[in-house]
């Protein structure tokens, strides 16, 4: 018997069109003789909608169309329903099952589905899912709770300040006097939720730096400014597992035209148009010496590790090229085309890539049913503490 896989992407973010890609990508990867694959694209509304159509990368020329051509769907948030929903019910009422979801692969980049909201519901239904869980996520989605996570464990990154755009506001010549006493010129400035190098800049001067805290700011409420790597290299390095049994994948060098890879860099490189991340040109291996290869392959694992993530992910560094020193500087849960390009590198077809992503979800899931999540003493039922119950006293 099939596994019925529903692949979820698109999401109210700035990455949308990034989803649509790397969903599409990963969809034709699968073998059809193991997986029904049910697309489920959400709109930039927040809609949920299936349908044949949404397999053709070619569709979303006119996603006005594309959707009506597709039928609205719905999960219920009831633990154990693993059904997919028509949204519009039978003649005579009663609840319209489309398909019996045995796992689901979100393939959702950015806000609102790469930083734990999306998989929160997947934990409340209960259902088997690729990927990282709603904390890890969260924790790898935000930079600035990744690096204080990332730097406690020892795991090195670049000094950083961050901030909210009301501290901005109100303290702005504080603020400016801290970055330029702890860190100094030049700097990067980034919103503390984004990926994709969205509303990404660098700073050379205080002129530069507001400015680049003002765009900043335009996409997330925390902003994080850190040390700039002049002599940047810039490697990433996938992993695939969980935080017992995880290993890293070959090694990237992007080709970047800037101080950093900038979002065209990543997903408008390449004579054909954007294919996603492999579309970027890059070097697969990326030329270091084996020492520089091996801590960087060991760094990813460990931040795999500490932010407890699942399935697969990657972890971007930051090498300087004039010491050698590596730093981390961020982790993608949901890498752009599932990072798919480095594991063929190293050995794991596509196919095979999306089978352990299954197989991993399903072992979470049998691993989590062996946990106590409640009682069956009802409290309640005692007779002590009904009458203006206060809690537990100490």
């Amino acid at each position: 018997m099939k596994t019925t896989v529903a692949v979820f992407f698109g999401g109210r973010s700035v990455e949308h069109e990034i989803s649509v890609i790397s969903a599409s990508q990963a969809m034709h990867a699968m073998n059809r003789d193991k997986y029904n694959v049910i697309p489920v694209y959400i709109t930039k509304q927040g809609r949920w909608v299936t349908g044949d159509a949404l397999f053709d990368v070619k569709n979303y020329r006119d996603m006005k169309a594309l959707v009506e051509k597709c039928e609205e769907v719905y999960m219920r948030p009831e633990f154990g329903d693993f059904n997919l929903y028509r949204a519009k019910t039978k003649l005579f009422g009663g609840h319209n099952v489309y398909a019996a979801i045995d796992v689901v692969i979100p393939v959702l980049h950015g806000t609102n589905g790469e930083d734990g909201i999306f998989e929160g519901v997947l934990e409340t239904i209960g259902v088997p899912y690729a990927g990282c869980n709603t904390v890890s996520s969260a924790n790898g989605m935000d930079k600035v709770t990744m690096k204080m996570i990332l730097k406690d464990c020892d795991i090195p990154v670049v000094d950083y300040v961050w901030f909210t755009d009301k501290q901005w506001y109100r303290e702005k010549d504080e603020l400016v006097k801290k970055v330029e006493e702890r860190i100094g010129y030049p700097v990067i400035v980034k919103p503390a939720n984004l990926g994709s190098s969205v509303g990404i800049s660098c700073a050379k001067t205080r002129e530069e730096l507001l400015d680049s805290v003002e765009t900043a700011q335009q996409y997330s409420t925390r902003i994080i400014v850190e040390d700039m790597v002049e002599n940047l290299k810039e490697i990433n390095c996938s992993v695939l597992g969980d935080c017992d049994d995880c290993q890293p994948s070959i090694l990237e060098e992007p080709i970047k035209t800037g101080a950093f890879l900038s979002y065209d860099d990543k997903y408008k490189g390449g004579t054909k148009g954007a294919k996603g991340m492999q579309a970027s040109d890059k070097r697969i291996p990326a030329d270091l010496p084996k020492d520089i290869t091996e801590r960087i392959q060991f760094l990813a694992k460990e931040t795999f590790r500490v932010l407890s993530c699942h399935g697969v992910s990657r972890v971007d560094f930051m090498v300087d090229a004039s010491t050698n020193n590596v730093f981390v500087n961020e982790i993608n849960t949901i890498p752009g085309s599932l990072s798919f390009y480095l594991w063929e590198a190293t050995g794991i077809k596509f196919d095979e890539l999306m089978d352990r992503l299954v197989q991993l979800a399903l072992k979470r899931k049998r691993e989590q049913g062996q946990k106590t999540t409640n009682f069956d003493q009802n409290i309640f039922s005692l007779g002590g503490g009904v009458k203006g119950a206060k809690g537990a006293k100490c």
